[in-house]
């Protein structure tokens, strides 16, 4: 008798699993990414080095980014989202304070960044689809009133 509840208790819990694991299966962007600046189109003020990691957690897709700013001081930041369209802190970045990411389909999606309550950037980022390459393309103004215009290209690590 005590063999059937065990026997759903592991087919709950594989079920589980399996259902976690491919949660965020779909989005492309998982992955480790590297800027290629032969590649892109960044002004004056953009970064020359970085490095993006999504990775899947239970509280949603965690973006790290690591790299080098314009003045060649290292910067790192980061945010938690399910990728929902709804407000996230974001650490690290300083056009922005809150990232609005949303899915719009397995390769692409869209970021509203925000700066004290107010809209400053809006990013498009897509996956190839050979899967090898990320792009974003920003436009927006930065929290001086400075026009954003930009086109990165990363490769996948």
């Amino acid at each position: 008798m005590r063999k059937k509840p065990l026997v759903w208790s592991l087919l709950v819990g594989v079920a589980a699993v399996i259902a976690g694991g491919t949660a965020f299966a779909g989005e492309n962007w998982v992955g480790t990414w590297k800027l290629d600046p032969a590649k892109s189109q960044l002004g004056s003020s953009a970064v020359r080095a970085q490095t993006l990691t999504f990775e899947a957690t239970p509280a949603g897709i965690k973006l790290t980014s690591v790299g080098t700013d314009a003045e060649g001081k290292p910067m790192k930041g980061g945010y938690t989202s399910k990728f929902d369209g709804e407000d996230v802190p974001w650490a690290g970045n300083p056009m922005a304070d809150v990232a609005c990411p949303k899915k719009i389909d397995d390769n692409t999606y869209e970021n509203a960044w925000k700066k004290g309550g107010k809209a400053t950037v809006s990013a498009k980022v897509a996956v190839s689809a050979d899967g090898k390459t990320l792009t974003v393309t920003q436009t927006g103004t930065d929290p001086q009133g400075k026009t954003v215009s930009s086109v990165a290209v990363y490769d996948k690590q």
